[in-house]
């Protein structure tokens, strides 16, 4: 794997128009990426708008998929830092980061204050019936991952044939392995990829007001479990040695950079070790962005602007 995508670098570059030695510019400019899920991208904009309007630094941004990509990027020198990484998602933090046991090229700057953790869930209505709805439960006694198999005719789908259908981690880059996760724990169920964080969500729920039986991955902070009456299906609990035939394991969110960048830039590493965020205020920015529809740079300004003694604690 890391050959592959180490050699899929130079492209993953041309595509989102960086060159060599971008981030060594003389002066106050960071490259920082837009990540590919709107919790990432919320966080990135808050410590982006202290950077642009309270400490001079000019922000550009750069869309690219959370996963080894943006890692190399880093390591390269043509991204400056990473906003918020979700460890149990990149295997290759043991090649980079010497907490990891890695070779210290990439350098791990503070938490973010997002606490995360991921899993499967199905409707309640799936589990326990919803009679103001007409809706009958169709698989009563599912507890576990494993318990999906006697039920999966219910959770059939155009791709999956014969087999169920989960609606898997919208995003190949993310490593989820969500099939290696099935085909381990003896769950004939197709892994079906999304393809997007929008379509995920739009799939789910659709299906959910529709009334239909389906199980999807999630991950919370997040606003789907305000919009959907969702319970868990347990995964065997996180075991490293047998992942990913286990859950993934809580996720302490953190930032990091290069040394490079962390050496040139001890005023933006002031502000990374000071900036957290909660849970609760990052699922109420998603939640105004996702559902709401309305532009990330609009709800973050307007959060930062009635959260001044938040961000004030930041400042280095």
């Amino acid at each position: 794997m890391k050959f592959t995508f180490k050699a899929a670098l130079a492209a993953v570059i041309m595509s989102v128009g960086l060159g060599a030695g971008s981030t060594v510019q003389a002066g106050k400019r960071l490259v920082l990426p837009d990540l590919d899920w709107t919790g990432a991208i919320v966080t990135c904009r808050t410590i982006q708008w202290v950077l642009e309007n309270h400490m001079d630094y000019k922000v550009k941004t750069v869309s690219m998929p959370g996963g080894p990509g943006v890692w190399e990027a880093i390591r390269a020198g043509d991204i400056d830092f990473y906003c918020e990484t979700w460890p149990s998602y990149n295997p290759i933090k043991s090649e980079y980061l010497t907490e990891y046991g890695g070779d210290g090229s990439l350098v791990r700057i503070a938490d973010t204050g997002i606490i995360g953790a991921s899993g499967y869930f199905t409707p309640r209505y799936v589990v326990e019936g919803d009679s103001s709805r007409g809706i009958e439960a169709v698989a009563p006694n599912l507890k576990t991952v494993q318990d999906l198999n006697q039920y999966k005719q219910y959770f059939k789908s155009l791709e999956s044939g014969d087999r169920g259908n989960l609606i898997a981690c919208p995003e190949v880059a993310w490593l989820c392995e969500d099939q290696e996760r099935m085909d381990g724990l003896g769950v004939d169920f197709h892994a079906q990829n999304m393809g997007s964080e929008t379509a995920h969500w739009a799939e789910m729920e659709a299906k959910y007001k529709r009334g239909e039986p389906f199980i999807a991955y999630a991950w919370t902070p997040h606003w789907i479990f305000a919009a959907l009456d969702l319970v868990e299906v347990e995964l065997p609990p996180y075991d490293e040695a047998k992942w990913p035939a286990t859950n993934w394991p809580q996720d302490i969110t953190f930032k990091f950079g290069s040394p490079a960048s962390v050496e040139a830039h001890p005023e933006v590493v002031a502000l990374l070790e000071k900036h957290r965020l909660t849970n609760d205020q990052q699922a109420g920015m998603i939640y105004e962005v996702d559902v709401k529809k309305r532009d990330v740079d609009e709800v973050v300004d307007e959060w930062m602007q009635a959260n001044e003694s938040v961000w004030r604690t930041w400042l280095p």
